[in-house]
This record gives structure tokens, sequence and C-alpha cells, in this order.
């Protein structure tokens, strides 16, 4: 939760950029008894923005009660998705299945160091920014590609292709030892992409 001087942002997070219908419905209910305002992130989760301060804890305590869970320090990032098979009609995997089962993967985590981004993506057009995320999973026709170190900002740059032609345990399992290592050389916070030149980063370019 974030302050402004005109009052508290409060991140919503989704999984898989789903908004189920009654969290929607109070969310607006919310926002128009305190008079705040909704954006939907590029991360695809909501952001309440504007929330009153006095107000801030029972918003938050509302939503709980239907299952959602706010962005704080130490979470596994959601992963960024396309909307995947049988949505899209390039879509080669259900993405929010495997996001799924990535965050299933993590949930029991105690701490994940910021900053870092995952995406997924169910084709090789990559919508969902895949190749430019600290770890991307892009499907195609013949297996999952696992890409490293792709960063956006000021200065963007691609990830490194780590894996091709990976099954998806395959791809849990390299996003395992990708997080692994970050915890392990981060005190606190850094992208992937200055890490992938470390001696013992665990993967080459293929």
């Amino acid at each position: 939760m974030s302050t402004s001087s005109t009052g508290v942002s409060i991140t919503v997070l989704l999984p898989a950029g789903r908004l189920p219908i009654d969290l929607m419905k109070a969310i607006q209910e919310l926002a128009t008894k305190y008079s705040f305002g909704i954006y939907c992130s590029l991360m695809q989760n909501i952001r309440l923005i504007n929330v009153p301060e006095d107000a801030a804890e029972q918003v938050k305590n509302e939503l709980a009660l239907l299952g959602a869970t706010f962005k704080g320090p130490g979470k596994f990032p959601l992963p960024r998705i396309c909307i995947g098979k049988p949505h899209c009609s390039f879509g080669l995997v259900d993405t929010e299945k495997l996001s799924n089962e990535l965050l299933a993967r993590f949930e029991n985590r105690e701490k994940t160091k910021a900053k870092f981004k995952i995406s997924i993506a169910g084709c090789t057009v990559g919508c969902s920014w895949a190749k430019n995320t600290d770890i991307s999973i892009m499907a195609s026709r013949v297996g999952y590609s696992v890409y490293a170190g792709g960063k956006g900002g000021m200065v963007p740059r691609a990830g490194i292709r780590i894996i091709k032609k990976a099954t998806e345990q395959e791809v849990l399992d390299i996003v395992q030892q990708l997080v692994d290592f970050h915890d392990l050389k981060t005190k606190t916070k850094q992208r992937m992409s200055k890490l992938i030149n470390e001696p013992d980063f665990p993967f080459s370019e293929v």
C-alpha cells in the first residue's frame, strides 16, 4: 500500500489477470462509496488509487473477505500472461494453467526477494512481453523456450534463451533454479540481467 498527497494506493493481486465477478462488483461499490479511482496495471492487477487513508483498512478488509490478496514485500511475483488457449486462435497452451502451476510451486516460499518479473506467452508472437522480462516462458509447437535476463525500462534488452523444446515440468524446474539463484546472489533486490554473466550462472545461451 503506497501513499500520495490525495490518498493511498492499494494493489489487488489478480493471478493470471482474472478478476472474479464478486470481487469486481465489490471494488466498484467501494469505489463509489469512497470516491477512489481504479487503475488496470501493466502487471494485470487492479490498483485502487486515491483511497482515503481513513478508509484504506476497511476497503482491504472487505475485499479480503472475498479472497483478495494484496501487493506487498516478499511475495512471489504473479506471472504476466497472454490470454492463451483456448481464447486466442494463436494460443498453443493454457497460459492460465501454467501460471497457476508456477504459483502453486512457490506458494509456501516464505519470502521472495525483489526485483524480478515473469512472463508467459502462449505462442511465439509473445504478446505478454516475452523475452523482455527477467524470466520469460514462450510456448511453441515443439515445446517451451525459457529466456532469462530480459528487461524493459530506459535501456531495454532481450533475455537470452537458456533452453528450447522443454516440457512443462522442465520449465517449472528451471524457474525454480533461476529463483533460487536470484535469491542466493541478491541481498535486497536485483534484476536478472545483472546476474546472467556471473561465472556460476547455471545456464548457457542456446
